[in-house]
């Protein structure tokens, strides 16, 4: 008996529906990363294969922060700010973005937080702006007389001239706080709301407690408070590797590097934090009737939970605790767009933003947009 030996006719696989472990991955989301490197080129399969665990399983943002400079009075500023130039706000096309300044901490840079702004421009809509403060993260420090939290905050009002932003959302994390906190005081017209995130606005940061202070206050009293400001610095970096450590590390190197050849030079900065008290500026943004979000990290050493319900106290904004230690923005730059989508404090949140905004709008704005 004869048996008939014939060969299948294969049909080719399209590049817009690829089978990978069971799963159908299609490239409908819109343009790639390899679109946008290889400017220009026809996407092909590697490309929306990487596009896709880029997105959808490592959830990659595929906006970016473009970085800049701008000279201030002789000096060097940098910054960046997130590439979305098409981003619109609440009442939709037509409409100005919300925009959003993410303000660093002492010892950081605004490179560091470029991947937090990334993911809170891509998954919110904003617009968003990374100063680099004077003496930090490249650029070029103030005069030791010039050094002040006004000072500070008129640099980063100046990045908002140059890059015409409106209204802001002030994200401020350790000093940055401080400073979002005196930017709100200074123009209340330009600031939506203030996300305050372990900052050091009022003094009860400087009270140190714990095990190092009991046993060195009364040999040395005041080399006590240093001592376990830099115990609690060392046993915050273990929890900068929980996340991707990686990529953590590439975002924080390049600012540390620059900001150890600046480490004299910002001396008076630091100086000056230990002696910052803006509980009448709190009170001030709380009489305008500024949004204000009080995060916290329930780890935090640096500045500990006591300081966190002052401020709350103060603001009369609940402490929201987050898991990790200071800088837990820093290993998981998820955490807070994931606050301001998922939690329903941060939706509430999000919605007197959106309130503040329509305010502060130029109403010919907004009526464009609806019509």
């Amino acid at each position: 008996m004869a048996v008939r030996f014939f060969k299948a006719k294969e049909t080719p696989q399209t590049d817009d529906a690829l089978q990978i472990s069971g799963a159908i991955v299609a490239p409908l989301d819109g343009p790639s990363p390899v679109q946008l490197v290889d400017a220009g080129h026809a996407p092909h399969g590697l490309g929306v294969v990487r596009d896709q665990y880029s997105r959808k399983i490592r959830k990659t943002p595929t906006i970016r922060m473009v970085p800049s400079s701008i000279m201030v009075e002789g000096r060097r500023l940098r910054f960046a700010v997130s590439d979305n130039v098409d981003a619109h706000g609440p009442d939709g096309p037509g409409s100005p973005p919300i925009w959003a300044i993410n303000i660093h901490g002492y010892f950081a840079g605004g490179g560091m937080y470029w991947r937090e702004s990334a993911r809170l421009a891509e998954q919110l809509g904003w617009r968003v702006i990374n100063p680099s403060l004077p003496g930090f993260g490249g650029s070029d420090p103030l005069e030791w007389q010039d050094v002040s939290m006004e000072s500070l905050a008129n640099q980063v009002m100046a990045i908002a001239h140059k890059v015409d932003a409106g209204p802001a959302v002030l994200l401020g994390h350790s000093m940055g706080g401080a400073v979002a906190v005196q930017f709100a005081h200074d123009h209340p017209r330009r600031t939506i709301g203030v996300i305050y995130r372990d900052g050091v606005s009022t003094p009860a940061w400087k009270e140190r407690t714990g095990i190092i202070p009991t046993f060195l206050s009364p040999l040395l009293p005041d080399v006590a408070p240093m001592v376990d400001m830099i115990a609690a610095v060392v046993f915050d970096l273990p929890d900068l590797a929980i996340g991707r450590m990686y990529s953590t590390v590439r975002a924080v190197l390049p600012d540390m590097r620059q900001n150890i050849r600046t480490v004299a030079q910002t001396m008076p900065v630091g100086s000056m934090l230990m002696s910052v008290d803006q509980r009448s500026e709190v009170r001030h943004l709380v009489a305008q009737q500024i949004p204000i979000l009080n995060e916290w990290g329930c780890f935090d050493r640096i500045t500990p939970g006591h300081t966190a319900l002052e401020f709350a106290a103060i603001a009369r904004s609940p402490v929201l605790w987050v898991p990790g230690g200071h800088s837990w923005m820093l290993a998981r730059p998820q955490g807070q767009a994931d606050i301001l989508t998922h939690l329903l404090r941060g939706r509430d949140f999000v919605d007197q933003l959106e309130a503040r905004w329509r305010q502060l709008t130029p109403r010919e704005y907004t009526l464009r947009a609806v019509n």
